[in-house]
């Protein structure tokens, strides 16, 4: 199936984005008011969005990709205030550093979704390790000598 390509309109502005980064996925949110006419081009290395927002002005995004996604497991979302997407990584368990390819480019519209961002190649590996801590925090109590159980019956009123 193949989908008529989107041409970058002549007048048109992009859309702000905010990124964030799991194991499988990578989510990008395009923030447009009332986004209508949406057009969607999900590709292994890019995706364009077209659409226009609720004043009527052509918003326009063109991205391509730090990696490789999966196209066929990817989706997208249109919100009143947002256009979402979901892309699954073609390499999971790997981090992307930045969104885009080209580690040259940094346009103004995409930003870190700090509120959503994990750092989370390390997460089971620091489970671990605050597990760990604990057991030998519990073993450390259970092993010290601190005398006599106190008497806990009068903590019970016979009332």
């Amino acid at each position: 199936m193949n989908k008529p390509k989107i041409a970058r309109p002549e007048e048109s502005q992009p859309a702000h984005a905010v990124w964030f980064d799991r194991k499988k996925y990578v989510t990008v949110n395009f923030k447009v008011q009332k986004p209508k006419n949406v057009r969607v081009d999900i590709q292994r290395e890019k995706l364009v969005l077209c659409c226009k927002n609720d004043e009527d002005d052509v918003i326009y995004n063109e991205l391509y990709f730090y990696d490789l996604i999966d196209f066929n497991d990817s989706r997208e979302r249109v919100y009143d205030r947002t256009v979402n997407f979901l892309l699954r990584k073609v390499k999971p368990d790997v981090a992307w550093p930045r969104l885009q390819k080209d580690p040259a480019a940094k346009p103004g519209w995409i930003t870190v979704d700090f509120d959503n961002w994990r750092d989370w190649e390390n997460e089971e590996d620091d489970g671990k390790e605050e597990y760990d801590n604990y057991m030998d925090m519990i073993q450390e109590l259970g092993s010290r000598n601190t005398g006599v159980a106190p008497d806990m019956g009068d903590l019970f009123d016979s009332d």
